[in-house]
């Protein structure tokens, strides 16, 4: 059974806006007639949607002209940070993260580590808690750490992490700091200068109705200046046509993290949805998601779950996760979910709910119903 939008509740993976489908079809036939033109204007379309896409991304969480350009994910988005930063300046060093991290990230922290010589301290959860606190973060945070990265909202509790104490902090030990944006930016409010960040990653999926592919990397000025990527090319220097062999030099600005030709149809496809939410009344949107969040936790309460996500809505993004008893798989309730038309997923036994501009209060009550069918009372 296929939904209208309406019982919708899977922001937290990939976001739907209204007329998104004609919005993609038409960019898509925009560029084939551009790529497909017999002229020499291709890359003058394609590289201006992708500069569209860019300067929507700058204006959404306060970035500077030059300090933000396109990535495939924010795992090569962390990749490209790591191999610029300064010779020796991770060695014999820490990169703190905490536990409730997007594991990809992870994977690539605890594989690079022995390459560039630091030691990766993960700050774990708690017996029995759903997310990492951030005053465990704090106490693990000393003047070893080189850098740390953390996660503003996590993708496995919605908990939103007090990102301006922890910065304060991390200031103090004179570590750099990046933030993995993903789960909320476009929902909450984010600016790259309050409080400042050296750099953040993120995807266009989501709450931002992108694309896949559609990745985004925020470096600060000073930064940029210290950097030099491992990873360059052509387009890493001021004049990508400057082809001398023995003179390459690296782009003052954000450039100098781009590399060989950039991939332009991710941008090409999310910049529709980057146009749209640019639109759009960000206050309401975010009280309307807040709203049927509260409604769909006060009837949650008393079925048989257990909430892995904090009750406060200002230590929470859009999400609502709740973690099921052994005796009840998730997977054959996400199943008859979706037969009724509800879009919601789970990991192992934790449901996931995200409800967005297109979920109605019609679309509550008809997941609210269907959870108590299948879940049933305490």
């Amino acid at each position: 059974m296929q939904g209208d939008g309406s019982a919708y509740f899977l922001y937290h993976s990939i976001g739907q806006y209204p007329g998104k489908a004609q919005d993609l079809a038409q960019a898509m036939a925009g560029f084939a007639a551009s790529w497909a033109a017999p002229d020499d204007l291709q890359w003058g379309y394609a590289l201006g949607k992708r500069q569209g896409f860019i300067d929507r991304w700058r204006d959404l969480i306060g970035a500077a002209e030059g300090t933000l350009t396109t990535t495939e994910n924010v795992t090569a988005a962390l990749y490209a940070v790591i191999g610029a930063l300064p010779a020796g300046h991770l060695a014999g060093r820490t990169l703190l993260v905490a536990g409730d991290c997007f594991p990809s990230l992870h994977f690539l922290l605890a594989g690079l580590a022995p390459r560039f010589g630091f030691t990766l301290k993960t700050v774990p959860l708690r017996p029995g808690a759903h997310w990492v606190q951030d005053e465990d973060v704090i106490a693990a945070w000393g003047p070893d750490v080189a850098l740390a990265l953390l996660t503003w909202v996590s993708s496995i509790s919605s908990h939103r992490s007090d990102i301006s104490a922890l910065v304060a902090h991390g200031r103090a030990q004179g570590s750099l700091i990046g933030v993995d944006v993903t789960q909320a930016v476009g929902l909450l409010p984010f600016d790259v200068n309050a409080p400042a960040v050296d750099f953040a990653v993120s995807t266009s999926l989501k709450w931002m109705c992108g694309t896949p592919g559609a990745g985004m990397l925020y470096v600060a000025p000073a930064l940029i200046a210290a950097s030099q990527p491992e990873f360059r090319g052509w387009f890493s220097q001021p004049n990508p046509f400057s082809w001398d062999l023995d003179k390459f030099a690296y782009a003052p600005d954000i450039r100098r993290y781009d590399n060989g030709t950039p991939s332009v149809m991710s941008a090409v496809m999310s910049l529709p949805a980057m146009d749209w939410h640019a639109a759009q009344d960000k206050p309401a949107l975010l009280a309307h998601t807040q709203r049927l969040g509260e409604r769909l936790m006060q009837a949650m309460e008393g079925l048989d779950v257990t909430f892995a996500t904090p009750r406060a809505k200002d230590q929470r993004g859009g999400s609502v996760m709740v973690k099921l008893p052994p005796e009840k798989p998730a997977a054959p309730i996400i199943v008859s979910l979706r037969a009724q038309g509800i879009a919601a997923d789970a990991r192992d036994q934790l449901m996931r709910f995200s409800p967005g501009n297109m979920t109605t209060d019609d679309g509550v009550n008809r997941l609210i119903a269907a959870l108590e069918q299948a879940i049933g009372s305490r």
